[in-house]
């Protein structure tokens, strides 16, 4: 897992690069390792601006703080959280946000369809995540501080059918294991959603 704290990153910028796209005639963003990118943007991208190009009348604007170096800036991108919500919401893999944008748990429908039959059998939210960020490679973007505490951030997986496929035997191992050792979970006492887990994750009897 990658995890990127906007309250402690600076982020490296190519002066003459940031230069450029500020005079073009271009929309363009600045991605989160610092690159510029033009349109169409790709969906791995992460962003922590976009600009229009209509819209370059402020150089970054008010809630990005900037230090000049010899061929670079730095960028401070913190005070921007919540317009880097709106660059990124709409392809992160899933998020744990305050945003009043409503999305799905995950973006991609297979890894959504996996998740909503895991629950079934009693794992939550919390407890799949926690288990794709240790197990899977993923990028977290986040706004993460002790005093007080805030933790907000936007999930991105590396590879999604690698991802899937560790998901897909979690979940196989989950309820292969309750069927075996939970009276709760007995095959006699399955529920008609329960059912379903069982045959897509072809643990028929």
């Amino acid at each position: 897992m990658i995890k990127i704290n906007l309250l402690k990153e600076t982020i490296p910028v190519n002066s003459k690069q940031l230069s450029q796209a500020f005079i073009s005639q271009k929309a363009f963003g600045i991605s989160i390792n610092g690159s510029i990118k033009y349109p169409p943007f790709q969906s791995q991208d992460i962003f922590i601006y976009q600009s229009s190009a209509q819209n370059k009348q402020d150089f970054l604007g008010s809630n990005y703080a900037l230090v000049e170096e010899k061929d670079h800036f730095l960028i401070k991108a913190e005070d921007a959280w919540p317009d880097i919500l709106t660059y990124n919401l709409d392809h992160c893999d899933y998020n744990n946000t305050t945003s009043l944008k409503e999305v799905t748990e995950f973006r991609d429908e297979k890894m959504e369809d996996m998740a909503w039959m895991i629950i079934d059998f009693d794992v939550s939210y919390k407890e799949i995540f926690a288990f794709l960020e240790e197990h899977t490679k993923i990028t977290l973007l986040c706004k993460q501080k002790n005093e007080p505490y805030e933790f907000s951030y936007m999930a991105f997986f590396d590879d999604i059918l690698e991802t899937q496929k560790i998901f897909y035997e979690f979940c196989q191992g989950i309820i292969k294991g309750k069927l075996s050792n939970d009276p709760d979970y007995t095959y006699d006492y399955l529920d008609e959603d329960q059912i379903e887990a069982v045959e897509y994750f072809k643990l028929v009897k």
